[in-house]
């Protein structure tokens, strides 16, 4: 149909205008309603008032920016080409309604450093998961695990339809159960960041009392308080002073000549702070973390000791356990994977680039069109960009003849 202005003005809607009819969704119920997100992960046992949520979230992000596929692999187990697949739309576009892929790992990694155990729950299958294995998935959810059966988890999952979360009960070979590769240093009840995370509270518990405003008197009054009446004189004193100081404009009260006070709330020297400071260089330690990978500034080989010692473990595990869950035996047969795939060239500067692309393009490694898509410039109209061949060198005689005479046979 022509775009004409008819057609423009007949086809046009706007959200404020068209309401077809205005009265349509005024006595309509759209469900549960609430002032935040309600699917939305939150932490627990604390975690969310300590320093250590800055850390869950890094390690979230960094993995979440890794690519996860369904791909066909070849006769070698390489990678072919990705699988135009429900899983894998889920995995790369669109998890759930209120979720991106991306923004699903992210949440399932979150999710599993907060509770030490996470399950990802196909919610909408093409096939009920009890009557077939082979399906495909349609949409994923993080569920929270709450109890263990042998054969069988209770899961509290979110639910778009009704909006609240609820308690079902799954089969564990139809869900996948992702536990904490960093379990022992994150999760135990006596790791190092459970430590950190009761120290932090500490710390926590002492500045609010320093901060609420309290003074701490101690009114040394010039006589013994032992019978009742001088019980009640010292706490009428003790009234007046109260009344003095909240009604001052400048907090001043006045005591008699013979009265001493005495202010307890000094800073009291402790150590808690070495305690916290020492923990945390332990627990960083531990993850491969340093503080420069958390402001930006890490060098390269920090940045590969982190991804392999702390980003690794966990993507493999949430890969593996996929892999393991959602392709049937006949799948894997058919050589169908999940992998993931981190890109090399996010962190590489662009003073570096252009070397780095010489050489992969000179050893015919990446054809020219695709380091022009890793720059973010459009492929070339070339054929010879999508070449594998190094143009530093002269062609051979053989392909410089062919070209001439493309039909030796013939006599010219």
């Amino acid at each position: 149909m022509s775009n004409t202005m008819g057609s423009r003005l007949k086809n046009a809607w706007n959200a404020f205008f068209n309401r077809d009819p205005p009265e349509e969704y005024r006595y309509v119920d759209f469900g549960t309603s609430y002032t935040y997100r309600p699917d939305r992960p939150r932490f627990t046992r604390g975690n969310e008032r300590s320093i250590v949520t800055s850390v869950y979230n890094r390690i979230a992000l960094d993995v979440a920016a890794i690519q996860i596929r369904h791909v066909q692999l070849d006769k070698n187990d390489r990678y072919l080409e990705d699988i135009d697949s429900g899983l894998n739309s889920c995995l790369s576009l669109e998890a759930n309604a209120d979720q991106t892929g991306r923004a699903f790992i992210q949440d399932v990694v979150m999710s599993m450093l907060d509770e030490g155990c996470v399950a990802i729950v196909p919610v909408d299958t093409t096939i009920n998961p009890r009557l077939s294995s082979s399906y495909d998935i349609l949409s994923l959810r993080t569920g929270k695990i709450l109890e263990w059966y042998p054969k069988h988890v209770k899961v509290r999952v979110y639910n778009e339809q009704t909006g609240n979360k609820e308690d079902i009960t799954l089969a564990k070979k139809n869900i996948c159960i992702i536990e904490n590769p960093l379990y022992a240093v994150i999760n135990e009840p006596n790791s190092t960041m459970q430590r950190l995370i009761r120290k932090l509270n500490i710390l926590d518990a002492i500045d609010e009392q320093s901060g609420s405003g309290k003074l701490d008197l101690i009114i040394q009054l010039p006589y013994v308080i032992k019978t009742e009446a001088r019980r009640k004189q010292a706490e009428d004193r003790r009234k007046d002073i109260e009344k003095q100081l909240s009604g001052s404009k400048y907090g001043i009260a006045y005591t008699d000549g013979t009265e001493r006070i005495t202010q307890l709330n000094r800073a009291v020297d402790n150590n808690l702070m070495k305690q916290i400071e020492y923990l945390t260089s332990m627990l960083y330690s531990q993850l491969g973390i340093t503080q420069s990978i958390m402001d930006g500034s890490a060098d390269e080989k920090t940045l590969l000791n982190y991804q392999n010692r702390a980003i690794e473990p966990i993507i493999s595990a949430i890969v593996d356990e996929m892999k393991r869950k959602f392709l049937t035996k006949t799948a894997r047969s058919q050589k169908k994977s999940i992998q993931f795939f981190n890109d090399p060239f996010k962190l590489v500067p662009v003073s570096e680039l252009s070397e780095m692309a010489d050489k992969f393009t000179r050893n015919e490694i990446m054809s020219s069109n695709e380091i022009r898509q890793i720059i973010g410039l459009k492929p070339a109209n070339d054929p010879k960009a999508d070449e594998l061949r190094n143009k530093n060198l002269s062609q051979p005689s053989e392909e410089q003849t062919n070209t001439e005479n493309p039909n030796p046979t013939e006599e010219t």
